[in-house]
């Protein structure tokens, strides 16, 4: 069987990698259009450098890494400050079957966070890595992934706790 080629393999890895890709992207930024506008970026990113990505141990966590360098990247961008939207609650993201309003109360407190905690709980929790693992994707030490985490996670309870208590009132 013949080799593939540079771009055909990273044209397969892509393909079988785009939808969770997105999924992150989006839980990362709350908008399912500039998630499509962070992978793009990443995925750019990972073919110019496909020669370093394809030899890696590890391809997920490399493209993993990269979507996250460019989400954070572009939170620090003066034009990003200038025109962040307005807190808003997310798109529905949720299976029907969910219970819609405890998932979007979820996503809206995820989407308050700020980008750094919000990108440690995306890694911790939803893509499972470890704290190593998180700390080696963000760029820093062990013990600020626990303090973002411990942050991110009492500040989601208290959000949803919140609006519980906003809706069991109402």
């Amino acid at each position: 069987m013949a080799e593939l080629t540079r771009d055909e393999e990273f044209t397969a890895f892509v393909a079988s990698r785009a939808v969770w890709l997105r999924r992150v992207a989006y839980l990362l930024c709350a908008d399912w259009h500039r998630a499509d506008d962070l992978v793009q970026e990443a995925v750019t990113k990972l073919y110019l450098h496909w020669g370093r990505v394809s030899r890696a141990d590890n391809r997920d966590g490399y493209a993993r890494t990269v979507l996250v360098n460019v989400f954070l990247a572009e939170q620090r961008t003066a034009w990003w400050r200038r025109s962040r939207p307005a807190a808003q609650p997310p798109e529905r993201a949720v299976p029907e079957a969910a219970d819609l309003a405890v998932s979007l109360d979820l996503q809206q407190a995820l989407a308050a966070l700020p980008p750094r905690q919000r990108a440690t709980v995306v890694l911790r929790y939803y893509c499972d890595l470890t704290v190593e693992q998180t700390a080696a994707a963000l760029g820093c030490s062990n013990g600020n992934v626990k303090s973002q985490s411990s942050r991110a996670l009492e500040a989601l309870r208290r959000s949803t706790a919140l609006q519980q208590q906003g809706r069991s009132e109402a």
